[in-house]
């Protein structure tokens, strides 16, 4: 594989592990505003938590889109990742104010990727997440051969489950719209703890 596929860590929860994170080559940061999650970022965030340079990420679980807007400019988001089941017209509103929308489809074998068809205006990139009773973080994939059944223009994260063992199988994946991997539960030492010398070994592996 030519292509370099780009990286999202998610469930950015503390300072100090969110700045060594950010040294690594990866390219975004995902910080989770959805209660139910281990990885919330909680009522009160540490202060610094959002000072990064990279790109961020807020993720949201069929939150009201107002809230998503004011949060976003407050915190300086650039990315907005919904999480739930959120319809087209939400992304439009979103994306009419400047922000890029990262659409996630929960998918298993019973999936229908035409269900993607009326976001593919509305939506910068698609993340394609195992199918779980709660949105996020699962530790769970879903069968990647599914994914050959896309056939749509937008480009797409992989998610789910992704761990050390994951670079070699997903540097074999062909599919071109492919854009790059969401690591989360994975590569933690607890919930919101990333575990840096399994991202460095994974990032180094995936970069051969």
């Amino acid at each position: 594989m030519t292509r370099k596929l780009r990286i999202k860590v998610c469930g950015m929860k503390f300072t100090e592990n969110r700045q060594q994170v950010e040294e690594l080559e990866i390219d975004f940061l995902g910080y989770i505003f959805y209660p139910q999650s281990k990885r919330f970022i909680g009522e009160n965030p540490e202060s610094n938590l959002f000072n990064s340079a990279k790109p961020k990420v807020s993720v949201f679980v069929d939150e009201n889109v107002f809230e998503i807007l004011g949060l976003a400019k407050n915190l300086g988001f650039e990315y907005v990742q919904l999480h739930g089941k959120e319809n087209p017209k939400t992304c439009q509103i979103l994306k009419n104010q400047g922000l890029k929308v990262i659409k996630a489809f929960n998918v298993n074998e019973k999936f229908k990727f035409s269900n993607t068809a009326p976001f593919e205006k509305v939506a910068d990139f698609f993340l394609f997440d195992t199918k779980t009773k709660l949105p996020g973080g699962s530790g769970e994939k879903f069968n990647w051969e599914i994914l050959k059944k896309y056939n749509g223009h937008t480009p797409f994260f992989l998610s789910g489950g992704i761990t050390l063992e994951d670079a070699e199988s997903i540097k074999e994946i062909e599919h071109t719209k492919l854009t790059g991997v969401d690591l989360n539960s994975g590569f933690e030492d607890a919930p919101g703890v990333k575990d840096i010398e399994k991202l460095k070994t994974f990032i180094t592996e995936l970069r051969i």
